[in-house]
């Protein structure tokens, strides 16, 4: 585990924390890669993990309309950053961390 910040490989703020997470993109050895996701924190009951949402609209060429669809990610809360319900987020996907989280938080937005 290091204690200092290391660069993740995109342009975003490093948290002002420290933390002592191994799974720590900042603080740890987690390397991240992939997709880019922003969303909003709809649940953080689980211990350094939250559930973000992100909401889409589709076209419906049958009756020309959008519907309303929304995709909701397990995601890797490291305490550095210790997002909450509401926050808005910018998630980026890494190693699978347990059977269904494969995204860590990187940035929070508010």
């Amino acid at each position: 585990m290091k204690n200092k910040k290391h660069n993740v490989g995109i342009n975003v703020k490093a948290p002002d924390k420290a933390c002592n997470d191994p799974k720590c993109p900042f603080h740890g050895g987690l390397s991240v890669r992939g997709q880019i996701i922003e969303g909003r924190v709809v649940s953080d009951k689980m211990k350094n993990t939250v559930i973000v949402e992100k909401k889409r609209f589709r076209y419906v060429p049958k009756y020309e309309r959008y519907e309303k669809r929304t995709s909701r990610y397990p995601v890797h809360n490291p305490p550095c950053i210790n997002a909450k319900i509401g926050d808005m987020v910018k998630i980026m996907e890494c190693r699978k961390l347990s059977k269904t989280v494969a995204f860590t938080v990187i940035e929070k937005r508010e």
